[in-house]
């Protein structure tokens, strides 16, 4: 999002857990891109309340899983934030292989990319 948008939003990436590493395919595949991923950190959204952030500060939550729409739609069932749920392929359990798994995380890579620009229209930064 920052490097399509700038800062036309406020952007926090949250998930239903914390993964302190950010996984390797991922890094690859966004450095294709110019963006860069390695110091990038998510919280879960338990960590992000117990850190004093007000999900009602937030408009939208873009669920990537199953699993972040359940967690998302529970935490903000008393609030009028927006949840969408962008079903998003899992690389992480597709493809055998270097190569085959690069192709899977580019494929997801593309697809968040594509919603991004369907939703938020053409990238106003590079």
């Amino acid at each position: 999002m920052k490097k399509f948008y700038g800062q036309r939003a406020y952007v926090q990436s949250a998930g239903v857990h914390n993964d302190m590493e950010i996984d390797g395919f991922s890094i690859t595949v966004c450095r294709e891109l110019g963006i860069e991923l390695s110091r990038h950190r998510s919280r879960s959204f338990d960590e992000m309340q117990s850190l004093g952030d007000d999900l009602g500060q937030f408009d939208l939550i873009v669920a990537l899983s199953a699993a972040s729409k359940r967690a998302a739609l529970d935490l903000t069932r008393l609030s009028h934030l927006e949840v969408e749920y962008w079903p998003i392929i899992d690389p992480t359990a597709l493809g055998e292989g270097r190569e085959a798994k690069l192709a899977a995380y580019r494929q997801a890579r593309d697809q968040i990319k594509d919603r991004m620009i369907d939703r938020f229209g053409p990238p106003t930064a590079t």
